[in-house]
């Protein structure tokens, strides 16, 4: 008995050839945009100067370690590395990561649509078999590559040199949280690199894209925890005679508030994530210490802690991107 194969329909192959030219397209966006990126020079001069920096207070850290050991045993030495800053520089790597880490992300995408329009090349890029959507989320998807690439490279180029410097290997509980600290240093700056893209579709001149990005992360990281401060003392004033509950309520509101920033939940994320030391992220009164037992907790519990600030994190830099998609792909496009 002879079987008979039934061939794929005409419309089911017009689509998967679709397909396969959309991915075909992506992915020379990726790597024509990984290596524009890597070869920029204003790229190559900002990673030196994170590299230089980053090093500087690594060197740092490692002096006031091998000072402070002989004096007191520290528990999570390799960590402290990371989180250590000192008087002849008063910043840690991670302070500088956190600073630092949105100008990366600005610089890789302020111009990344409308620098093509004032090159001609983006009806020149369109005209060829790449869709819309391969342009856009090519060239996101390059940044986080890229982005990456400088965050993992640099971190594990810190826990190598701070190896040698100080001699004490890594546990494992400390080695997954320097992991899970850089990806969420990759996700952070991935949220600034989706507003750098907004931006460039937003706006016709690469200098407001660019001067909007970094007004954008000057508020978020400055003006915004005083504006939260400012709101809760409003609602909940503190005096000298205020009770526990209302300086509690205080605390909590502007911590609500100072939440809605991006910068606010990476910052307290990667402090809980890499101090062991930290087990609540709210206001603890002198009452509440009483009974208590000094300890650390699991990487397990330090999760538990983060965790909202992780989807925060994800979900802010999903509808920044979104945002951009959509703009995007509504925005008219000419010769």
């Amino acid at each position: 008995m002879v079987k008979t194969i039934k061939l794929p329909s005409p419309k089911f192959r017009l689509h998967l050839n679709k397909l396969q030219l959309a991915n075909r397209g992506f992915w020379a966006v990726v790597k024509k945009e990984v290596g524009d990126h890597l070869s920029g020079k204003r790229f190559l001069i900002l990673s030196l100067i994170v590299l230089v920096t980053c090093l500087g207070a690594l060197y740092v850290a490692a002096s006031t370690i091998r000072s402070n050991v002989s004096q007191d045993e520290l528990d999570f030495v390799f960590l402290r590395l990371y989180t250590t800053a000192g008087s002849s520089m008063p910043f840690s790597f991670l302070s500088f990561i956190a600073f630092m880490g949105p100008l990366i992300g600005l610089i890789l995408g302020f111009d990344a649509i409308n620098g093509e329009r004032d090159r001609r090349t983006l009806s020149r890029v369109l005209s060829q078999p790449i869709y819309r959507d391969a342009l856009i989320n090519g060239k996101f998807v390059a940044g986080v590559i890229v982005i990456a690439m400088v965050i993992y490279g640099l971190g594990f180029l810190v826990a190598g040199l701070g190896l040698i410097l100080t001699g004490v290997p890594p546990t494992l509980d400390e080695l997954l949280r320097l992991l899970i600290y850089l990806t969420l240093s990759v996700i952070y700056i991935s949220f600034w690199l989706a507003l750098a893209i907004l931006c460039s579709l937003l706006f016709r001149q690469t200098s407001t894209s660019a001067l909007a990005g970094i007004a954008i992360w000057l508020f978020l990281g400055v003006f915004f925890g005083l504006l939260a401060g400012i709101i809760a003392d409003g609602l909940y004033p503190v005096t000298d005679s205020s009770t526990a509950e209302q300086i509690i309520a205080n605390d909590k509101a502007e911590r609500l508030l100072s939440r809605v920033s991006p910068t606010f939940l990476y910052n307290e994320a990667v402090s809980t994530i890499m101090n062991p030391s930290i087990r609540t992220l709210g206001l603890v009164l002198i009452q509440q210490t009483y009974g208590a037992i000094k300890g650390t907790l699991s990487l397990g519990q330090s999760l538990l802690l983060i965790w909202p600030h992780v989807v925060g994190l994800i979900a802010a830099t999903l509808i920044c991107f979104a945002l951009a998609y959509i703009s995007f792909m509504k925005q008219e496009i000419r010769a």
